[in-house]
């Protein structure tokens, strides 16, 4: 005969119902965490990094809207999803955009720890996870120190576990923003432009943050969000 006791039959998540209850909380599942999901992308996608985005696990029955940016230069494809996005009468209204790019593998539980941190430093308006520039002697993409009063780009080390470093800018290649920073006015257009002309050269990520922190924008890097970088040719995951 199988008896069952109290603890065993409530089931494992009501046996600690206050652990249970703060990892609710702190993942902030709870609250409306609509993502509007942007990705840039020539006309293939290699098998490995379209498998490690479709594992991805949003949070649960919450909204959320892929949009595929086909066939433009990386700035052009940011800047006009953007504008879309904030011109329309819904996905305006909505909290987030996550930027992923076709080379980057992120973890399955990314977008949720991207959304935990989120929810608990409303002062930042973007936090990345960690990923490293291809090929021997790669650097984090964590740009610039922060503590210098001159605004820089200098790779900085890399947050810890457990840690978020906050930076002048990052990479594109998994981010968490909030739609509303897109809306501000003080933030130039076009948002993205990578540069090579006159005026400098830079790619498209940190030109952008060069007028966001004007603006007053800060980002950051999660040590708890490791992406691999691939490199296309090589098959290499950096």
């Amino acid at each position: 005969m199988i008896t069952l006791d109290s603890a065993e039959s409530s089931g494992r998540h009501n046996a600690s119902i206050e652990a249970s209850y703060s990892r609710i909380i702190e993942g902030a599942s709870w609250k409306k965490q609509r993502i509007v999901v942007v990705l840039p992308s020539s006309m293939m996608i290699n098998a490995k990094v379209a498998l490690s985005h479709w594992n991805l696990i949003f949070p649960p029955n919450q909204a959320t809207y892929r949009m595929l940016c086909l066939g433009q230069e990386v700035g052009e494809a940011y800047s006009t999803a953007i504008e879309q996005i904030i011109a329309h009468p819904e996905l305006s209204q909505w909290e987030y955009i996550l930027t992923v790019e076709s080379d980057n593998m992120p973890p399955a539980d990314g977008v949720l720890k991207l959304v935990a941190a989120m929810d608990k430093h409303p002062e930042y308006a973007c936090i990345g996870g960690l990923y490293w520039t291809k090929g021997e002697g790669g650097v984090p993409q964590v740009w610039g120190d922060v503590t210098d009063p001159i605004l820089n780009f200098r790779p900085q080390p890399p947050p810890r576990p457990g840690e978020l470093k906050e930076c002048c800018g990052t990479g594109m290649g998994f981010n968490l923003w909030r739609i509303a920073m897109f809306k501000d006015p003080a933030i130039a257009r076009p948002l993205f432009k990578t540069k090579a002309s006159i005026e400098g050269v830079g790619t498209q990520d940190l030109a952008f943050w060069t007028e966001a922190r004007k603006a007053g924008y800060r980002c950051a890097v999660s040590g708890d969000v490791l992406v691999g970088h691939m490199d296309i040719n090589s098959g290499i995951v950096w």
